[in-house]
């Protein structure tokens, strides 16, 4: 594709050479440039792409996309100077790629809690309405049934764009897509037509990167501010930040709410832990899912159903069959009579709901005991908080290692510890190794009782000092409970 094609949708580029130059791929990992390449210079969080321009010429780029010139000009290249090169990273692919997200009708899922879930549901519901149907997401990327292994919950633009176009090979009508703050920060998404987003839930996360909750607010909100007139903007109305996320729209306005008027207002009726009864519009539906927090997922899948134009009343019978997707509230349970719960609760928010589902549903006098930890390398001011929800909630609480990374295990506990009065880490144990945590759990619950393990969910490593080692708390209670 020559190269005045591509540029097209960048209007402030300023080109130093010729516009016919053929260009055979886009890249801004100068590593993976190859002959023909055009190589965009990102300035990243940990590196800036402008210090890579050299070695992307040595590997065959012909056209360098950058903010600023390098010093030294090589007269057979040609440079264009942009104002966002992350941006202009997006929109060059997304051309080159011959724009895949318009030949797919997009929905993209924004917020703290619920991403995974809502996105992985509609996926789905819409392949059991009879579509072929995409997914990207936190767990696993899918091509309609082919099942693409994700790295992050929202890919890089050139993984994306890879994905999206393999999608429309497919066959793909619909996709379902996280989109994470980092990747609106980034520009990840820079390029891609949507016809809909879903804002969740705004809670304390990710302060590591965005430093501020209203950086990290502001960053959700700039996926609705650019979103077209064409798309719907679905937000949860009983969020403080919901209707804020839409102020700016020009898409279509809609909202879900259990607490008041909305165009999507659900009510529940029962929930126990087979699942939960609720009114949707005023119909019933028996759901295979627990607590007031997952009632708000079903309501924003199936307002995003409908306001894709679905029977309503066909959305509701097959939400009915739909199931947990994976480490989310999934329960296992021990012939002594006790439940195990692994959940990716690794909020302070998303902790608390998913206790107070556990509350909801517990019968009788059982005890709570919780097992929990937090990241390493991530924000820091979330450990104590996290501590704190758990003893508040919990009989027991076990604090324990999640993904270290580079940071020392014990010192993380530690860091959740400051958050408990002298009492209550008297009465909190910790234990580093995450298997022994969960085994400890274990012995101590009687029949009748509920053991939540939180933070990692579908998680099958952890990760220590940069290498990822397999540990999958599914397996570990699996292989517990088949013992007793």
């Amino acid at each position: 594709m020559q190269l005045k094609e591509l540029i097209s949708t960048i209007p402030d580029a300023k080109i130093t050479g010729s516009l016919t130059v053929e260009v055979t791929g886009i890249h801004a990992d100068s590593r993976k440039v190859e002959p023909g390449f055009l190589f965009v210079a990102v300035p990243g969080t940990q590196s800036d792409g402008h210090q890579y321009i050299d070695k992307a010429i040595e590997n065959g780029a012909v056209v360098i996309v950058c903010r600023i010139l390098p010093e030294k000009i090589v007269p057979e290249i040609v440079y264009v100077r942009v104002v966002d090169p992350a941006g202009a990273l997006g929109r060059l692919l997304s051309v080159f790629n011959g724009e895949p997200s318009s030949q797919l009708v997009l929905v993209g899922v924004t917020g703290t809690n619920g991403k995974t879930t809502i996105a992985t549901l509609l996926y789905e519901l819409f392949r059991k309405l009879g579509y072929k149907t995409g997914l990207l997401s936190t767990v696993c990327n899918y091509v309609d049934g082919l099942a693409i292994p994700a790295t992050h919950t929202t890919p890089d633009p050139v993984e994306l764009n890879k994905l999206l176009v393999q999608m429309v090979d497919a066959g793909c009508e619909y996709v379902f897509m996280e989109v994470s703050s980092h990747a609106v920060d980034q520009k990840r998404i820079s390029g891609l037509f949507f016809r809909g987003g879903i804002f969740t839930n705004l809670t304390r996360d990710h302060l590591d990167y965005h430093k501020t909750v209203e950086a990290y607010r502001d960053a959700k909100k700039t996926f609705f501010d650019q979103l077209p007139s064409t798309a719907f903007a679905l937000t949860n109305k009983d969020d403080k930040n919901g209707m804020f996320m839409l102020q700016n729209t020009k898409a279509d306005k809609k909202t879900y709410s259990l607490l008041s008027l909305a165009d999507f207002k659900g009510k529940i009726i029962e929930t126990h832990f087979d699942g939960t009864e609720m009114f949707v519009n005023g119909k019933e539906v028996n759901t295979r899912f627990v607590g007031k927090f997952n009632a708000y997922n079903l309501l924003a899948v199936y307002g995003a159903a409908v306001l894709l134009e679905e029977d309503p009343d066909e959305v509701l019978l097959l939400m009915s069959s739909l199931a947990s997707v994976a480490g989310r509230f999934q329960v296992q349970h021990s012939p002594k009579g006790y439940s195990v719960i692994v959940d990716y609760a690794h909020t302070p928010d998303a902790l608390t709901n998913v206790l107070n589902a556990i509350h909801e549903v517990l019968e009788g006098g059982g005890n709570i005991i919780t097992v929990v930890g937090c990241g390493g390398n991530r924000d820091k001011g979330k450990r104590p908080i996290m501590a704190q929800e758990a003893v508040r909630q919990s009989n027991k609480v076990i604090l324990t290692s999640d993904n270290p990374r580079f940071e020392e295990p014990q010192d993380i506990i530690d860091d959740m510890v400051t958050g408990l009065d002298i009492v209550e880490r008297k009465t909190t144990l910790c234990i580093v190794d995450r298997k022994e945590a969960i085994r400890t759990a274990c012995m101590l619950a009687r029949s009748g009782d509920v053991i939540l393990i939180a933070g990692k969910g579908h998680e099958d490593y952890q990760e220590v000092k940069g290498v990822k080692h397999h540990f999958d708390d599914r397996e570990i209670v699996e292989e517990i409970i088949n013992n007793e």
